[in-house]
């Protein structure tokens, strides 16, 4: 389990560094592999958490959502809502994502409300 990155118990330093990655992830850039390669931990998580890969694939990053699951990243991972990174591309509509978190194991019965529950929710189907 991952321990979630609170900014209001960790050194400021830290916790700037710490935003520097999650505004990586929500923006796409492939910088962020280059941090997760030098030892930052694939799984961090921010105070609410959101993985690395929840953000980038919730702000529909292909690329570096592809790039986070191959250094390892847990495709069910789940935020402090128990929410997963799937429920929250079926929630966007972002297809390329949902078949790409699939593909990596993502379970669609995992969290609540589960990718599943969200996909009946708005009269979709997962493949």
């Amino acid at each position: 389990m991952t321990e979630n990155l609170d900014p209001e118990t960790v050194d400021p330093e830290v916790a700037e560094f710490a935003t520097k990655l999650f505004n990586l992830a929500r923006s796409g850039d492939m910088r962020l592999l280059d941090y997760v390669e030098q030892g930052v931990s694939v799984d961090l998580a921010n105070h609410e958490g959101h993985s690395l890969l929840m953000l980038a694939s919730y702000n529909g990053h292909v690329e570096l959502s592809r790039g986070l699951i191959a250094a390892g990243a847990n495709v069910n991972q789940l935020n402090d809502r128990g929410q997963s990174p799937l429920a929250g591309v079926v929630f966007k509509k972002e297809d390329a994502l949902i078949e790409l978190l699939l593909a990596a194991g993502a379970d669609p019965l995992a969290g609540q409300p589960s990718a599943l529950d969200t996909a009946r929710m708005f009269g979709r189907e997962l493949q």
